[in-house]
């Protein structure tokens, strides 16, 4: 029985490391979603970009029941998606001069904020998120885009305003923020590319596609002469007892 030895430690080893590297990857994920955040569909200046807010536990314990997203300057028109758990309101502010829309029309206001009121509140320990589409400034590549948000709880609130800056430690409490990218050709965030490099992806797909299917096949071929290598192992010793 000492040639199962040898299997059995590698397989432990392989189970200890893996469980290892899954903690650290839960720690990892965990220190970063220990804030409020912001993850954007796309960065690009100009681009109408779908924006997530996650909100990943309570305050101090304490379950949330409201969320207040301040919008920057820049942005005038905010499409929040429905949410069954909260009621939403878009805070309007007058603007000094009005602004093209870019489709024949002017903006003489602006939304200045998003507020979600939970109709039950959310219990710490739960997340949420919270989508808004809007399209992003006309800013300078590197930029950095801040959305400060307070989050209101049965029992006193978490102020997400802190301004991250590069080369200094994280604040407490940072704002959520993503830095804008290049404007793109087509102003949605998308790069169309070349034909000529369409025609390349859909042959390298073929490529790929027939390579897995002969990777396929051969094991497929193995299995079967595996199967008919064991049936007569199992005759032979069959046959001797």
């Amino acid at each position: 029985m000492n040639h199962f030895t040898l299997p059995t430690r590698a397989v432990r080893r392989l189970a200890v490391g893996s469980a290892l590297g899954l903690g650290a990857a839960t720690l990892a994920a965990g220190a970063a979603s220990a804030h409020v955040t912001v993850t954007p569909s796309t960065t690009a200046s100009g681009a109408y970009s779908l924006l997530t807010f996650s909100n990943p536990h309570g305050c101090d314990g304490s379950p949330t029941t409201k969320v207040s997203i301040s919008i920057p300057d820049g942005i005038y028109a905010v499409t929040p998606t429905r949410h069954a758990d909260y009621t939403i309101e878009k805070v309007m502010e007058p603007l000094a001069d009005p602004v093209d829309d870019g489709h024949g029309g002017e903006y003489t206001e602006r939304v200045s904020e998003v507020v979600y009121t939970a109709t039950t509140p959310l219990p710490d320990g739960y997340r949420d998120a919270f989508e808004l589409q809007l399209k992003l400034p006309e800013g300078e590549a590197g930029e950095q885009l801040a959305f400060p948000t307070i989050q209101t709880c049965e029992t006193g609130e978490t102020a997400w305003i802190d301004e991250t800056v590069e080369g200094e430690p994280e604040p407490d409490a940072p704002a959520p923020a993503f830095t804008l990218t290049a404007a793109t050709d087509d102003g949605h965030g998308h790069d169309h590319g070349s034909g000529d490099e369409s025609d390349t992806a859909a042959s390298a797909a073929d490529e790929s596609a027939s390579g897995t299917g002969a990777v396929g096949w051969v094991a497929l071929a193995l299995g079967a002469s595996g199967l008919l290598l064991g049936g007569a192992a199992f005759a032979r010793s069959g046959s001797r007892s």
